[in-house]
Formats: structure tokens, sequence, C-alpha cells
């Protein structure tokens, strides 16, 4: 993998704990699909409260009702590669019971280097 300074793309998803892609965790399919295209890295945070589309409350309080906690999915690389990546990832939406949201904002990457391992 290349070092990446400069103009590059940040690819924000947001999903939900429970969505499934083929019976395997939404995030993670994703995640391993985006590794499989040479994209730069990813990040998956998980979130302790949120809402969408449909208003419900998502939230990791003991006795709520949700543990359908917010998923966030960043990726990072150069535009062309996130725009072609973004084109691939409808059919992993398809599968999603609750849907989805992907954003796209224009970064300058500082610092990005591959370990010496």
């Amino acid at each position: 993998m290349k070092d990446i300074t400069g103009p590059a793309t940040l690819l924000r998803i947001f999903i939900g704990e429970r969505d499934k892609y083929h019976h395997q965790p939404l995030f993670e399919a994703i995640v391993l699909f985006a590794k499989r295209n040479g994209l730069a890295g990813a990040t998956v945070l998980r979130g302790l409260m949120s809402y969408g589309a449909n208003s419900t409350i998502h939230t990791a309080k003991l006795f709520a009702l949700s543990e359908d906690l917010p998923i966030v999915i960043e990726i990072i690389d150069d535009d062309e590669k996130i725009q072609d990546f973004v084109k691939k990832l409808e059919p992993y939406f398809e599968s999603s019971q609750y849907g989805g949201l992907v954003t796209l904002e224009k970064i300058r990457v500082i610092y990005y280097k591959n370990s010496k391992k």
C-alpha cells in the first residue's frame, strides 16, 4: 500500500449494529470488501446514541429498548478509488433492514505511513 499525503476523500458509512450482509455483520463485510479493493484503510466506530430517518432512538443505556447501536465506518483514500468503491457498495445496502447513510468529504492527509512490518 502506498503512502498517502495531500488531497484525499473520506467516505463515512452510517449503519446499525444489527445490519447483516449474508449472515455477516454489515460493518465487517464492508471493511473486508474495502481491503479486497485495495483501499488505504478503514475504521469502524461504535456509537453510544443515535437516531436517523425513522426517528427511532438507538442508545447504549442499560434498560433501553434498542440494542441496535450506531456504527460508523470511515474509509480514506484518493478520490478516484473512493468513488469507484462507492459505486460497488449498493448490494451491501440492499440487504440492510434499517437502511443507512453514506457521505463523502474532501480532506487533506497530513501524515500516513505504512508500518515497517
